[in-house]
Order: C-alpha cells, then structure tokens, then sequence
C-alpha cells in the first residue's frame, strides 16, 4: 500500500465498511466532516482502522489538518514513505 492510489482504494473500501458510505460518495475532493458526514469519533475510528491496516498510528496532529479524502491520503503516504516527504 505504498502508492496513492493504494491508499485511496484501502482508504474507500474502509469509508465504505465503516460508514456504510457509497463508494459513488468519495472522492479525492470530498470534505471528510460537510460532504462524508464523518465526525470527531469517526476519525479516531478511522485512524485506529488505517492503524490496523499499516502497522503504523498517524499523528493526531496531522490528522487535524485533514479537510478531504486527498488530504488523507498524503498524510498516509506520508507516514509510509517518509523519505519522499
């Protein structure tokens, strides 16, 4: 899961089980909280899911800047490949 499009994937099949959102719903421009409707104790789920997916925690510092699904996925690709951030 190191390419965006990895992320985006695994990010959107999380979205999809977790919030039983429709995948038609997300997209990279998505608003997490105005358009998903996710809120403060649905990130910390996503975060603990995104944890058990690659064995890593994202910082709650970074996760508060998150507005959209694209925001998401740089922070995760972030913390997977640190060397290109």
């Amino acid at each position: 899961m190191n390419s965006r499009n990895d992320i985006f994937l695994t990010l959107q099949e999380a979205l999809v089980e977790l919030f039983e959102l429709e995948p038609e719903r997300i997209s990279l421009e998505a608003n997490l909280y105005t358009d998903l409707e996710i809120d403060s104790i649905d990130a910390v789920d996503l975060i603990d899911h995104i944890k058990r997916k690659t064995g890593k925690k994202i910082a709650a510092e970074e996760f508060k800047s998150v507005r959209t699904v694209g925001d998401v996925i740089e922070a995760v690709h972030r913390m997977l490949n640190p060397e290109a951030a």
